[in-house]
């Protein structure tokens, strides 16, 4: 006979999240269920839907995350690489959150378009006063080479990548991205 959960709700709330996140990171959306949450907080499924709805509005709670950019306006060329890369990193290493999303976002829609919005509305403003010209370009070709250092670090644990310090990532990194973003354009 189990003993039964204390009456916290505040505390299920954040149990349910915090198992979330964790099955949305190691399973994606799509292999989740609400039913291996609650199992996983000792709760009913009920539960779960009562405090979320949805899984859909579950997954949107759970990954959830803000990266808090500088403003770049004035900054100069050879600075901004050394400015956003160390808050990039904590989000990829740190953060459970961008963990799950980013997982998910190979394999389901709802998480590719939260993530897509997610950069839109709070990283590409800040971005885009570095940029010289071809704005949108530089933000998403930025976007795609963090999301791909992200992805190759933290969710396929490349060998050399997962080996590099944050600092050591940075000095590699840190060339192209400032290319991307404030270097020429191309012909």
């Amino acid at each position: 006979m189990t003993t039964p959960r204390p009456r916290n709700a505040a505390q299920t709330r954040a149990d349910i999240l915090a198992a979330a996140r964790t099955r949305f990171a190691t399973e994606g959306f799509e292999r989740t269920t609400l039913r291996a949450i609650a199992a996983d907080v000792g709760v009913d499924q009920a539960l779960v839907s009562r405090y979320f709805g949805s899984k859909q509005d579950l997954f949107a709670t759970a990954t959830e995350f803000r990266i808090d950019l500088p403003d770049l306006d004035g900054v100069p060329a050879d600075d901004v690489a050394a400015m956003l890369l160390p808050r990039y990193f904590a989000v990829w290493e740190d953060d459970q959150s961008f963990l799950a999303l980013l997982r998910a976002a190979g394999t389901s829609t709802v998480a590719a378009e939260t993530l897509n919005r997610t950069l839109a509305t709070n990283v590409a403003p800040a971005l885009l006063s570095a940029t010289p010209d071809h704005h949108r370009q530089r933000v998403a070709l930025t976007d795609a080479f963090v999301i791909g250092l992200a992805m190759t670090r933290s969710v396929l644990a490349n060998q050399p990548m997962v080996e590099f310090s944050r600092e050591e990532l940075s000095r590699w990194a840190a060339p192209i991205f400032e290319l991307l973003l404030t270097g020429p354009a191309p012909d």
